[in-house]
């Protein structure tokens, strides 16, 4: 497995990168990295696959722009785009966990003749909503659930990634604990926060590494967030609206491609997205497969890498014909 920078579009992304075959291009979420999925670039190598997973654009290795609406879907999207070309290839398979279903999602959404087939873990496909920007919707869903806020509202605020910045080692194990299947139910987070609460403190101060995540892994995401920051990486959450009112041209439109979705039976992001799970076979019109793995929290490409590999490995097959 390589690590690279390669130069694209007013964009220097880190990436890594083994095999030789059809590319498959794999997307992180938050807040991970490219190493979030060395199982399934080392599984996809040895079976004839070009698997590449960059730095996402604020994180690692690959360059932080300055400017908060400089990290709307349009430059997450675009930035795949190039990267693709950068790589000398035409087509590609887009897979993503967390955040990075979302801009694989939305890349077979506005690109299905450069992104041949997709497949999303933890976060299902959401359509754009007709009634208005998601940020007001999302207050709206904490306030039905009697809490004062979800995160990603919280994210919201310019001072956000202050308490993540502060202590990076702290914030990092505490979100990887309380976000794995391997944590007790009753103390998982929610994504709900109380009156005044930071995500960093809505988590308990005993949370330990998961079981999957061993220290010198651990140590390569702190050694990361500790260069980099948060910022960037919050500054995805705070364009949300900006990306709503920018993609009015997407409202109705269906993922025509192959699909494919798989989340873990203790993730808690369905307390929140659930009710978009459900509804998967309505937006994606060729879904091949809903996979739920049993036990898995939201770390799903970490936390079950053999059944993931599996999975994916299964569905490329039948994409690749």
């Amino acid at each position: 497995m390589d690590r690279r920078l390669i130069a694209t579009d007013g964009l220097t992304q880190s990436v890594l990168e083994a095999g030789e075959g059809p590319l498959v291009l794999l997307i992180h979420g938050f807040p991970e990295l490219a190493i979030s999925w060395r199982a399934q670039v080392e599984a996809l190598a040895e079976a004839g696959y070009r698997a590449v997973v960059p730095d996402m654009r604020g994180y690692g290795g690959t360059d932080r722009p300055g400017k908060t609406e400089d990290h709307t879907i349009l430059h997450l999207v675009g930035d795949m785009v190039d990267l693709v070309r950068a790589l000398g290839e035409r087509s590609c398979v887009v897979i993503g966990h967390d955040w990075g279903a979302s801009v694989a999602w939305h890349c077979a959404l506005m690109r299905p003749d450069l992104f041949t087939a997709v497949a999303g873990l933890s976060v299902p496909f959401q359509p754009r909503r007709a009634k208005g920007p998601p940020i007001a919707a999302m207050r709206a869903i904490a306030a039905r659930a009697g809490t004062d806020d979800l995160y990603i509202t919280r994210f919201q605020e310019a001072d956000a990634h202050v308490p993540f910045d502060a202590d990076p080692e702290t914030a990092l194990r505490k979100m990887f604990w309380a976000y794995d299947g391997a944590t007790p139910a009753d103390q998982r987070h929610t994504g709900f926060l109380k009156p005044g609460q930071s995500m960093v403190d809505g988590v308990t101060d005993g949370a330990t590494r998961p079981p999957w995540m061993s220290a010198e892994h651990f140590a390569e995401y702190v050694a990361a967030f500790r260069a980099g920051g948060f910022r960037g990486p919050l500054d995805w959450y705070r364009c949300m609206d900006l990306n709503w009112s920018l993609t009015a041209w997407l409202q109705d439109r269906t993922i025509d491609i192959p699909s494919l979705f798989m989340i873990g039976e203790n993730d808690p992001v369905r307390h929140y997205a659930g009710r978009h799970e459900k509804a998967q076979a309505d937006w994606l019109t060729d879904l091949r497969g809903m996979i739920e793995i049993p036990g898995a929290g939201h770390w799903l490409q970490q936390e079950r890498p053999e059944a993931v590999n599996a999975a994916l490995l299964d569905f490329l097959a039948g994409v690749r014909g």
